[in-house]
């Protein structure tokens, strides 16, 4: 699938977003990634067997709680 150098994360790996991006569509907020999953801008993923994964990043803002 891929045709890079570095083989791409497997879709069922933790780090399938860190796979190259081989079609962007900004416009309608998605890009298909070259594990066949499908990245959305608000970090949701559907894999390549239909399952949705929703956002499960860990962001970090930096603040501290008063």
């Amino acid at each position: 699938m891929c045709v890079h150098p570095t083989p791409c994360p497997h879709p069922s790996s933790e780090v399938r977003d860190l796979a190259a991006v081989v079609s962007s569509h900004p416009e309608q907020g998605w890009s298909l990634l070259c594990n066949g999953v499908v990245l959305f801008d608000d970090d949701g993923e559907l894999l390549p067997d239909g399952r949705a994964v929703p956002d499960h990043h860990e962001w970090r803002t930096g603040l501290v709680p008063a």
